[in-house]
This record gives C-alpha cells, sequence and structure tokens, in this order.
C-alpha cells in the first residue's frame, strides 16, 4: 500500500512538469494542436480533419504536439483541459475544443472569425484540396 503511494506522489510530481510544458508551449504559439501524429503526417483521421480544417481557414502555422510520444503526455493534457479526447486545439492560448467543435464552428462560418478576432493573421486561401499547413 504504502508503494502505491508513492508512486501516486510522483506521478502528481511528474504530472506537474508536464503541465507546465502544456502551459508553456500554448503560451509561446499562436496555434497547437495537441495530436496523434505530426502536422505533415497526422495518425488518426481526427488529428488530420483538424488540421486541414484550419489550413482551409487559412492558417498559415500549427504547432504540433505529438501525444503519441508520451503517455504522460496524451494523459497530461486530457487533464490540464478536462477533455476526454484527442486532438486539442488551442489559439492563442486559449482551449478551443477538438476536431468535432473546430468543423462545427468551420461549418457555421464561425472559425474564421473567430480566428481573426484573436489576431491570428490567415492567408487568402481557397482551398478545398486539403494540403497540410506548415508545422512550426
Amino acid at each position: 500500500m504504502q508503494r502505491l503511494n508513492i508512486l501516486k506522489t510522483y506521478s502528481r510530481l511528474f504530472s506537474t512538469s508536464i503541465q507546465d510544458k502544456i502551459k508553456q508551449t500554448i503560451q509561446q504559439n499562436d496555434i497547437v494542436v495537441f495530436m496523434k501524429g505530426t502536422v505533415d503526417r497526422p495518425m488518426c483521421g481526427f488529428s488530420r480533419a483538424a488540421c486541414q480544417i484550419l489550413y482551409m481557414n487559412g492558417v498559415p502555422r500549427i504547432t504540433g504536439v505529438n501525444v503519441l510520444a508520451s503517455d504522460d503526455l496524451r494523459q497530461g493534457v486530457k487533464e490540464f483541459t478536462k477533455w476526454p479526447t484527442i486532438p486539442q486545439i488551442f489559439v492563442k492560448g486559449e482551449f478551443v475544443g477538438g476536431a468535432d467543435i473546430i468543423l462545427e464552428m468551420h461549418q457555421s462560418g464561425q472559425l474564421k472569425s473567430y480566428l481573426k478576432d484573436k489576431g491570428i493573421q490567415l492567408e487568402e486561401t481557397d482551398k478545398d484540396v486539403l494540403e497540410p499547413p506548415k508545422e512550426q
């Protein structure tokens, strides 16, 4: 039993370090997607969709964070946002949601105005064909 408590304490300390890294990443980058894979090589359809939707709306750069690189990171970002699924999208330090949320925003026409209101410099695009944006 004591060993289990020590492991829980260590896990919480490690989690704090992960939380700090998450905070630092979202504060230092305009658009961050915690995703499975990378912007250039998404490893799931939802992560791919999130990047494609952002790209279609003129986002010039996405900072992609591959949560498959670390179980602690994957769990840490879920705890940070209290959101159970990946991908998770942040704009100017604010958690927006997952692929379903930005898809809904895109379909309603709200995404572009939200990004502009947040000060994101969007590129003009008429892309129907989806290409990955540049990854930072």
